[in-house]
């Protein structure tokens, strides 16, 4: 239930999962199941059922993929600026994406079925960067990588499900597109309950007393000579046997009271130099913002300023523009299964059935590339999933028609989500305070999502005007180009990529 996460210990946090991120992947998967019900037979209702052309299905998609990232900052502001509010904004959005569903049955035309899908989309912009912040803050640095690869495991868990259950709704029902919707709806508030009764809220990510600091209090065992840290709480609990005492900082002051934004001190990210000796120990995941804090507990004031201000940030500004740049080349998931089903001449009945192989590569490969972008780099890994999505492309491009064509090209895109989605999010992580975690997030967010808008549209104009093939053909040109150019920005904390 709600509470306060189990302490882990530096030793034991580096092969253990923190509990608020195996909740969140819960979370995850049962929306997943709920979404991909949806996005499964969406393509082939819009196109075929209400005849749609590529320009109105793609500007649909675009819709449906990109409208979030409208709300995006504005949901990374509001748990930021809550103080430990990450919980109840992911929560309304989860809530507003699940009321959306039972409207698709009441929506036959353009202009309805857009509003809701916007609607939807707002819930999903709501929820995502506060979640992913819950995330960060859970983790440690060193497993953040492997954190989000879990996370996405589980996500992707529901979305092989998903598609599979809108496949036998279809196949055994009358009414298959309405029943589809209702179920999709009744799993969604399943979600929403699963987040309210078992994520922890308020200081979700704060470990709790080191052992051998005093039995369950979280009072930290006195330093040589009888002093003691006063008014701790959070990372500055470490300090006790065999962490060090901390040294003065610069000028003769010390550290006291700290919580929250303080325990950054000998990482870099805060306002202060390092402490030797008294920063967070390698395996102690941040503190949420918001969890308490001493009198001395000073940090950035989560403002919308101050997110904005991150862009000056120049590593997180240039991994800002790569996910952008590569954004507005990356084609909707739904127009290449739709390329497939084209090519191959797949039955409408079997179309429902494509997204299970992309989900089951990134199931597979989830936590492996997590685990690999934490050693090997981050930023590698990222750009080898385009690399991934490039050659997915090329198949698609070329003459072909052999039975192994949709097994490799689903294969490839899975690895390119599997390499991408959550490697992302711990790049961009390691390059924002704690105090703005969601806002930071959310702006690499958004300008990715924004992006893939300007790219579904481009890809159904492109389409209605020049054929699938040209379309996919230009795609995979600035694709390309985009990736060459994402090689040159070079974050300056090699490390952290």
């Amino acid at each position: 239930m709600a509470g306060t996460v189990r302490p882990v210990t530096a030793g034991r946090y580096r092969t253990t999962i923190a509990p608020t991120v195996l909740a969140l992947g819960t979370v995850s998967l049962i929306t997943d199941v709920s979404s991909e019900m949806v996005t499964a037979v969406l393509p082939l209702y819009l196109v075929t059922g209400l005849g749609l052309s590529p320009l109105g299905f793609g500007l649909l998609d675009g819709v449906y993929n990109g409208f979030s990232a409208v709300v995006r900052l504005v949901g990374g502001h509001l748990a930021d600026r809550g103080g430990g509010r990450h919980k109840w904004v992911a929560g309304a959005g989860y809530a507003l994406s699940a009321l959306c569903k039972p409207l698709l049955l009441v929506a036959h035309t353009l202009t309805p079925i857009g509003l809701v899908l916007a609607a939807d989309r707002t819930g999903k912009g709501l929820r995502t960067a506060p979640r992913d912040a819950l995330i960060s803050l859970s983790s440690t640095p060193e497993t953040r990588g492997r954190a989000f690869g879990v996370h996405r495991a589980m996500d992707t868990a529901g979305a092989l499900l998903g598609p599979l259950a809108a496949f036998l709704i279809l196949r055994t029902t009358v009414d298959g597109y309405d029943a589809v919707f209702t179920v999709s709806f009744c799993v969604a508030v399943l979600g929403v309950l699963v987040l309210a009764l078992f994520v922890p809220s308020g200081r979700t990510g704060t470990p709790g007393p080191t052992p051998g600091s005093g039995p369950g209090t979280g009072t930290p065992e006195p330093l040589p000579g009888g002093r003691r840290v006063t008014g701790t709480s959070g990372p500055m609990a470490d300090i006790g046997p065999g962490t060090g005492t901390p040294e003065p900082l610069p000028g003769g002051r010390r550290v006291t009271g700290t919580s929250g934004p303080m325990a950054d001190i000998g990482r870099g990210t805060g306002a202060s130099g390092p402490v030797p000796g008294g920063g967070r120990g390698a395996g102690t995941p941040e503190p949420v913002p918001g969890g308490g804090g001493g009198a001395g507990a000073v940090g950035v004031r989560p403002t919308v300023w101050a997110a904005v201000g991150l862009l000056g940030r120049r590593d997180l500004r240039r991994i800002t523009v790569c996910a952008l740049l590569l954004g507005l080349a990356t084609v909707s998931d739904s127009f290449v299964y739709l390329l497939l089903q084209r090519r191959l001449g797949v039955p409408d009945r079997w179309f429902a059935l494509l997204p299970l192989g992309t989900a089951a590569a990134f199931l597979l490969l989830a936590v492996p590339l997590g685990r690999l972008a934490d050693r090997w780099g981050r930023r590698r890994v990222f750009l080898a999933g385009h690399a991934a999505l490039l050659l997915a492309y090329a198949l698609l491009l070329t003459s072909w028609h052999g039975t192994a064509l949709p097994y490799a090209v689903l294969a490839l895109h899975g690895t390119f989500y599997a390499a991408t989605d959550g490697v992302l999010m711990a790049v961009a992580s390691d390059s924002v305070p704690p105090e703005l975690r969601s806002s930071g997030l959310a702006l690499v967010q958004t300008g990715q999502a924004g992006a893939r808008f300007v790219c579904s549209l481009a890809f159904g104009a492109a389409w209605t005007l020049w054929g699938d093939r040209t379309a996919l053909l230009a795609s995979t040109g600035a694709l390309a180009v985009c990736a060459a150019y994402a090689l040159t920005l070079r974050p300056s904390r090699e490390a952290a990529v």
